[in-house]
């Protein structure tokens, strides 16, 4: 059986917890000696839990790729989609370095969705650089395009959320 590294993983759907499994996958990885790069795109919260953490845990790094802001999905501002398109082209450097082990693209797929981040040049490049490291693509509204590439898709189904009893996100659990 197939063991080695290199498959392209994708977490999306409209249920909690997709950036939480690239962490526990990042968190696994890193305790066999993995090397763990993680790009968070439409992100840059130093009050975020994995931000805070991150150091702490040999061979993990988080890059954050955009501000501290939400990002008006149907309007994104210059500034954001500027962002997204400087860590995607950071991230493809890093991936052409083959430095990591694993490489998480968190929220990538809501950057593609509102047109952040061109999903045929991600398609393309994922098909080019696919081999040798594994590769996390999170986020809602994963484009079919990058459905049909993957290996791996898990998609989060919401059955039940605290935020819909007026519970909002909780340190250390939701952020």
């Amino acid at each position: 059986m197939k063991t080695s590294l290199g498959l392209i993983q994708v977490y999306t759907g409209n249920g909690k917890g997709k950036t939480t499994a690239s962490l526990g996958l990042a968190l696994r990885a890193c305790g066999h000696g993995f090397k763990v790069c993680m790009f968070q795109f439409m992100k840059n919260n130093p009050d975020y839990g994995e931000m805070k953490a991150a150091h702490l845990l040999p061979g993990f790094k988080i890059i954050p790729v955009g501000r501290n802001e939400f990002v008006n999905l149907k309007n994104p501002e210059s500034i954001d989609i500027q962002l997204a398109r400087d860590g995607w082209e950071l991230a493809k450097s890093v991936l052409r370095s083959r430095e990591y082990n694993i490489v998480i693209l968190d929220e990538i797929n809501v950057a593609m969705a509102c047109g952040l981040v061109d999903t045929r040049e991600v398609v393309s490049f994922l098909q080019e650089i696919k081999g040798e490291t594994e590769i996390l693509l999170t986020g809602r509204y994963a484009p079919a395009e990058i459905i049909a590439i993957a290996d791996l898709v898990t998609e989060m189904c919401e059955v039940r959320h605290p935020y819909s009893q007026g519970v909002e996100a909780r340190q250390g659990i939701d952020y």
